[in-house]
């Protein structure tokens, strides 16, 4: 003899009993979840150079190894050591916080006729192509360094104009996460400057 209401039943109970542990399961997660502090680069570079209003400009995103292709924040102990400083990040990929503050240089300057990421449906003249060589503190010379290589591509023939590589070194002033990242800032900060007003020149 067969009953089918007491076998719906012990399904339902399977399925409820299924539920709750699955809910647990991922409230325990989320409660042994760390908390990083998240940082942002903050500076605005101050540009000069000469007026191109008459050009507009396409920032791809960098390019990067995949050290500093992430949230993490870099440091060098010594020689190849690299590692992550801990419980902390940025708000974003490091080549798309890059890639923002070059357009925000741009932007800012008000000397091209515009400035924007690829997908935006700009007439481009020329593209800023960047390659992320180094963004990290050193922790033997306590100082924070920033590098980075970029080619000036002429967009309608695909040929390369110009291309330079920008290093910049700012002491870490005090210790912990807050100075390591207002060093990286500043850093960061001239670099952007140096590739936006060198690259109004070229154009």
């Amino acid at each position: 003899m067969v009953f089918p209401d007491i076998s719906i039943k012990r399904q339902a109970g399977f399925f409820r009993a299924s539920s709750v542990v699955l809910l647990l399961a991922a409230l325990s997660a989320c409660a042994g979840k760390a908390n990083n502090d998240t940082y942002s680069l903050s500076s605005v570079p101050t540009v000069a150079g000469p007026a191109s209003t008459g050009r507009q400009i396409l920032v791809p995103e960098p390019t990067a190894l995949k050290a500093l292709n992430s949230e993490q924040i870099v440091v060098r102990l010594k020689g190849a050591e690299l590692q992550y400083l801990a419980d902390s990040q940025w708000s974003d990929r490091l080549p798309r916080m890059v890639q923002a503050k070059i357009v925000q240089a741009f932007e800012n300057s008000g000397k091209v006729g515009g400035v924007g990421k690829p997908g935006e449906g700009l007439a481009i003249d020329y593209q800023v192509v960047s390659e992320i060589r180094a963004f990290e503190v050193e922790t033997g010379a306590n100082d924070a360094v920033v590098e980075i290589f970029v080619k000036i591509v002429n967009d309608r023939n695909g040929t390369v104009r110009a291309q330079r590589a920008f290093r910049a070194v700012a002491p870490v002033s005090g210790s912990g996460k807050p100075a390591f990242v207002k060093g990286l800032d500043t850093a960061a900060a001239q670099v952007v400057a140096e590739i936006v007003a060198w690259t109004l020149k070229q154009i």
